[in-house]
């Protein structure tokens, strides 16, 4: 019999005690059948009613602790979070020590976003009944939330070492361990949850991200590619695919999956902005400001966005609208030494050297080892032959590079006007 076959074969046997609970409770209004009538209820995902039986049943008895707590996380099922939570507190408030409904209190609370209380809330179920797994793991997931990873992961470890084969505490793990930049056992953490449920989708998709973020980009494909063939419309399993094609440098395939992502998720700007990027590496310039415009749309504030449109204008030679397109990035996020720079080089080719100047120096502001903008500035002081500034600017520039910049000066016309100058030859030649 297969897996199919048993859970068929389960939700037969709820569905026939239910209809046992109905025939016993027409022949007597009994709270025990009215109650036993909802876990079984409860146990095949029909919340709702069996949520109408609890009520009954506490219509009947209004202390029966059980039913104020599985009607508590019923509502927890259903989203309905603050019902929830009242429901567990008449719970307790009829058997204090009751550690199921502490814990359920603790559910309702983290998914509010109360995380401090949901912790407290856990550590109560766990003072009553220290073996109680799925507290030790939704205090991992309190803990996670308020980015307090090293105590989650502790969390998830105590309740693996009660249950070994949690593949939910395994997955979680890995998550926090991701957070803690330990990617390696993060990575070991997914195999651990996929050894024990091999078709978790998200075991594998944050594989995937755990793997891009050690470059693993081969095999971060693989993961995701295992993720999609489980769910097939998860964006985000596109999305990143198409990041990891793209550091490999196949942006090609890079754009088609930034595209399926897109038919899952038209709305999704960062999709549109690294389609742009790949395009761009595709010298598609025109394509690439399309796909920009795009991400701007959903997203007018992405900075990122404005500084890559003012790239693919620059190359297409249009200096000025590429000098707005910096300038709008700069008005977003205005320590953006990435647009600074860029916007020095479109000014620069423009020829209005000293504005280029000072937009270089305001990425060096922000960036003080950029060492394109030093070797940049030599430039426009040497097209000004303004030899001091030019060799100070150089001479930086190649403190921080010295084989690509000694190379490029050679031979780069910003410094004909000072080629001849000693000062210059024995900078170029290693000699100062």
């Amino acid at each position: 019999m297969d897996w199919n076959e048993l859970y068929n074969l389960g939700l037969g046997l709820f569905e026939k005690a239910t209809a046992f609970f109905d025939e016993a409770l027409e022949m007597k209004p009994d709270p025990q059948a009215c109650y036993d009538r909802g876990v079984a209820l409860g146990n095949s995902g029909r919340w709702e009613e069996a949520i109408a039986c609890y009520d009954k049943t506490l219509a009947i008895k209004p202390d029966f602790h059980l039913a104020w707590n599985n009607r508590g996380n019923a509502m927890n099922n259903l989203g309905l979070f603050e019902e929830a939570l009242a429901s567990c507190d008449k719970a307790l408030k009829i058997k204090p020590g009751f550690h199921l409904a502490s814990y359920n209190r603790g559910v309702a609370l983290d998914n509010l976003g109360r995380f401090e209380e949901a912790i407290a809330s856990c550590d109560k179920a766990l003072e009553i009944r220290p073996d109680f797994h799925e507290a030790w793991y939704n205090r991992g997931l309190a803990l996670g939330n308020l980015g307090r990873f090293e105590e989650a992961v502790a969390s998830y470890d105590k309740a693996l070492k009660i249950k070994p084969d949690f593949h939910e505490a395994w997955l979680n793990r890995g998550f926090a361990l991701g957070n803690l930049g330990l990617f390696e056992e993060a990575v070991a953490s997914y195999d651990k949850a996929l050894k024990i449920k091999r078709y978790s989708h998200e075991a594998w998709y944050n594989r995937g991200v755990t793997l891009s973020n050690l470059g693993r980009f081969e095999e971060a494909i693989a993961s995701y590619d295992k993720t999609l063939e489980i769910k097939p419309d998860l964006h985000e399993a596109w999305y990143n695919r198409g990041v990891a094609l793209g550091n490999l440098g196949r942006f090609e395939e890079a754009i088609a999956d930034y595209d399926k992502a897109l038919e899952f998720k038209p709305d999704l700007h960062e999709a549109w902005n690294n389609r742009g990027v790949a395009l761009g590496n595709l010298g598609r310039w025109e394509d690439a400001i399309t796909s920009y415009d795009k991400a701007l749309e959903f997203k007018p504030d992405l900075h990122e966005a404005w500084n890559n449109r003012g790239v693919a204008l620059g190359n297409l030679g249009r200096w000025e609208e590429a000098i707005t397109s910096y300038d709008k990035a700069l008005e977003i996020k205005p320590d953006y030494h990435e647009a600074w720079y860029n916007r020095g080089n479109a000014l620069a080719s423009l020829g209005r050297l000293e504005e280029a100047l000072a937009s270089y120096d305001k990425a060096l502001e922000f960036k003080p080892d950029l060492h394109a903008a030093f070797y940049n500035k030599a430039c426009c002081y040497g097209l000004q032959s303004q030899i001091d500034p030019a060799i100070q600017n150089l001479q930086q520039a190649i403190n921080l590079n010295p084989d690509t910049y000694r190379e490029l000066a050679k031979t780069d016309s910003g410094f004909d006007s000072i080629r001849s100058h000693t000062r210059f030859q024995a900078l170029i030649q290693g000699h100062n």
